[in-house]
This record gives structure tokens, C-alpha cells and sequence, in this order.
């Protein structure tokens, strides 16, 4: 954590953050592309069938998937929508008390989350990995944990209030 709280950025610090920003989107708008064109998924797309593919019998509450893949609720009742037009997903009342809805993961959506992870872990590799060194790598790790960390510790903070 820093010891410089409540001043603004220096100049490096502001140009540092900008090549972050910059890196981390251009990075997410190229992995996005290739998952498209390579698999017909998108990032969305992916990010729930890989929930659901983790998760016990392929099915999770809406508001469960919701705060596993960081979406919010409407966001992802919508895109739900289209998953289940698809194929990819089907929505059913929730097993254990009929209140809420669950999404399952289909066979359809299954075959088609196989047949993207090769091809998105290549992409990975090609865009991510193969850029950096091993111990690049590793700081970069650690750069994501402590930010990670830093934000829990502001929100528990907000929620605390």
C-alpha cells in the first residue's frame, strides 16, 4: 500500500496508470476478438460457461453467477436471455426453494465451452504469456493480488460505514 494516501498522482505515477489502462484493454479487446472469431463465443459467453462448468451439476442461482463472474444482476439476466435463445444455457426454477432462478449449463453449451478453451488458452499464451518473462510473470501475479486485496479492503471499508 502506499504511504502517499490522499495526494494526488505524480506525473509517472498518472503515466504509468495510463499504460495500464491502455495495455490491460487493448490485451482484453485482442483475446475478445480472437474467442470470437475462433469459437463464435463471447467473453461473456465464456466467463458463464466456465462458471457453470465449474460449478456442482453444471447449474448455479442467477445471483450466485451474478457475483462469481462480477456482473451485475440485470447485466446478466440479460445475457442469459441470449444464452438461452442460443442453446448454450437453460433457465429453471431454483431446485432447493423455488424462490430465485438458476442457470444450467447445457450439452450444447458444454461442447461448445470445450471447443473454445484450446483455442482461448493459445490465445492466452500467444498475447499474454509468451510477452513476458518468467519473473514478470510473477510480479504481474503480484501486482494483481495486492490490487485485488486493495480493493476488498476498500469495499469492506464502504460497507463498514
Amino acid at each position: 500500500m502506499t504511504q502517499r494516501r490522499g495526494r494526488f498522482p505524480t506525473r509517472e505515477e498518472l503515466r504509468i496508470w495510463r499504460d495500464f489502462i491502455e495495455t490491460t484493454e487493448a490485451l482484453r479487446a485482442a483475446t475478445a476478438a480472437r474467442l470470437l472469431s475462433e469459437s463464435g463465443l463471447s467473453t461473456g459467453d465464456y466467463s458463464v460457461l466456465l462458471a457453470l462448468s465449474e460449478a456442482e451439476n453444471g447449474r448455479l442461482r442467477s445471483s450466485e453467477l451474478a457475483a462469481t463472474i462480477g456482473w451485475e444482476r440485470s447485466r446478466l439476466s440479460h445475457h442469459l436471455g441470449r444464452m438461452d435463445r442460443r442453446g448454450l444455457i437453460r433457465r429453471e426454477n431454483c431446485t432447493e426453494d423455488n424462490r430465485g432462478a438458476e442457470a444450467v449449463l447445457t450439452e450444447e453449451g458444454a461442447a461448445a465451452f470445450h471447443r473454445a478453451t484450446v483455442p482461448h488458452l493459445r490465445a492466452i499464451r500467444e498475447l499474454f504469456v509468451d510477452g513476458l518473462t518468467p519473473a514478470q510473470i510473477r510480479a504481474a501475479g503480484d501486482l494483481a493480488a495486492a490490487l485485488r486485496d486493495h480493493l476488498i479492503l476498500d469495499r469492506e471499508k464502504e460497507e463498514n460505514l
